[in-house]
Parts: C-alpha cells; sequence; structure tokens
C-alpha cells in the first residue's frame, strides 16, 4: 500500500473535509463549476493538471477533471509525474495501491505489467513524492472506481518522454486510456514574468509540440517541473488538438505574493 505523503498539508486528511474541499476546487470562483453528466463518444486521450496545494491550484485542476468526467469516463487513468526529491533512477513505477482518505485506488495491473517489461517498478521512490498523489482524491470524485498506473520520471528529457510515450503506446493498445501529466509552471517569479514564460509553454501546449516546449523551458530557463511528463502525454496523445482550459497563478488563488507566483495551467488533448 502506498500510504500519503502530503495528506493534511497539500489536502485535508479526513475523508468529509477532503471531499468537501475537492467539490469547493470546482465550485471556487476560479472553478469550472461542477461536472455535469457522462458524455458518450469519448474524445479525451490527455490531460495537463497541476499538483500543489488544493487551496492554491485545485480549482485549476478541476477544469481538467471536469471535462474528463464530462467526456466520459475511461477504462483506466496513466498519471505520470516529476520526481521532485532524486528518488527516481529515470522513470519508475508504482505496483501499489494508494490510500488517500476517501478510499483506496486501485492499480491498473495489465497497463503496469506491459510496462514492467521497460521500467523498474519502484514503489520507495513514489514514497514521498506529490505530483501524483494529490491527482488521485480528484479521479475518486469524478469516477466511483479509478485505476490507476503511477510513473515518475526522474529524467525529463525528450528521449525519455519518446521512450515513456512508445511504451505507453504498446501498453494501451486496445484499452481505453487517459494519460494525465502532472505539472505546475513557473516558480517563484513576479506575476508578470510567470505570466510572459508561461505564455510560451502555453503556446507549446496549444500546438502539441513538445520538442518546442523542451528548447523553451530549457533556453529561458522557466522553472516548470514537469516538462517531462507533458512532452510524454503530448507524444502519446500525437495526432490529437490541445485546448487549454485555465491558466492562474498562486496570486490569483491565494492573493499571497505577487512578486513570487508559482503558475498552473490545465488542458485536455482530445482526437480530432
Amino acid at each position: 500500500m502506498r500510504f500519503p505523503a502530503v495528506m493534511g498539508r497539500f489536502y485535508p486528511a479526513s475523508y468529509d473535509g477532503l471531499r468537501s474541499a475537492v467539490e469547493s476546487c470546482f465550485t471556487h470562483p476560479l472553478g469550472p463549476g461542477l461536472p455535469g453528466p457522462e458524455g458518450s463518444d469519448r474524445r479525451i486521450r490527455g490531460a495537463v493538471v497541476p499538483h500543489a496545494g488544493y487551496m492554491a491550484s485545485g480549482m485549476n485542476a478541476a477544469h481538467a477533471f471536469r471535462a474528463i468526467k464530462e467526456d466520459g469516463l475511461p477504462e483506466a487513468y496513466v498519471i505520470i509525474g516529476p520526481d521532485h526529491y532524486g528518488t527516481a533512477d529515470g522513470t519508475v513505477l508504482c505496483s501499489e495501491e494508494f490510500a488517500t482518505p476517501l478510499d483506496t485506488c486501485k492499480v491498473d495491473v495489465p497497463i503496469l505489467e506491459a510496462l514492467m517489461d521497460v521500467f523498474e517498478d519502484d514503489p520507495s521512490a513514489h514514497a514521498m513524492e506529490h505530483s501524483i498523489e494529490v491527482e488521485v482524491p480528484f479521479l475518486q470524485y469524478i469516477d466511483p472506481d479509478p485505476k490507476i498506473v503511477p510513473v515518475m520520471m526522474g529524467r525529463q528529457t525528450p528521449q525519455e518522454a519518446s521512450r515513456l510515450a512508445s511504451a505507453l503506446r504498446k501498453a494501451c493498445e486496445g484499452r481505453d486510456v487517459v494519460v494525465i501529466a502532472s505539472t505546475d509552471l513557473a516558480h517563484y517569479v513576479p506575476k508578470e514574468t510567470a505570466a510572459r514564460l508561461d505564455s510560451m509553454v502555453e503556446s507549446r501546449v496549444r500546438s502539441m509540440d513538445p520538442d518546442g516546449l523542451y528548447s523553451d523551458v530549457r533556453s529561458c530557463r522557466i522553472t516548470m517541473c514537469g516538462s517531462g511528463p507533458v512532452m510524454a502525454a503530448m507524444m502519446f496523445c500525437e495526432g490529437c488538438q490541445a485546448r487549454v482550459l485555465s491558466h492562474t497563478d498562486s496570486f490569483d488563488s491565494l492573493g499571497l505574493e505577487r512578486d513570487s507566483v508559482v503558475d498552473y495551467m490545465s488542458a485536455v488533448f482530445e482526437k480530432e
């Protein structure tokens, strides 16, 4: 069992508190409103969501989760997060179920086992990482029985993203899956600077250009923590169209420290 690492800090520790917090992310003025009925003809193959504390970025993330719910729930969710703590040697999987105050979230075993032909299963590397954990309660809120495949990228290069996307295409063949890239954008810079830098990120996402994203992040020193997951999701969703749903920052949500914000974006990748 993979036990919560940031429960009580990034989100509430009780069932009622967490469920209320997730719902408030949808009903907050920056949120998208509560999700409506499920669709019947799914188009979404991937998404980009932030992973900060719910009071900072949850309202932004809710836009993507609402879109997934209304598009129709898939069979499984591959959640790709960056490694913030230096525990991952390359790309590593987690075969353990994720415990949250809402329930235990199961792992999709067939997809996981197929990926284990390429990548190491190392639950210990995932033990302290929040970038995947914070997405799970949102999935539990929109889906009564979500099954996930947790993937953490320690090496965020175009080559590793391509390797992961290729392995995912093979592992998910014949399955209805949404690949979720977990990332925040520019960190701890003035609001105006973050807006300028992350407009480049948004442009690359809109044009489904993973190589351009990598080039901009490197050359402009954009402190985006999950460029690798976003590149991998775009590569997996090749041929899709990107739709950016929300772009906010920590000043928008918290009203604090305009000179040191973190930017957030939610987007979906849809079949044409």
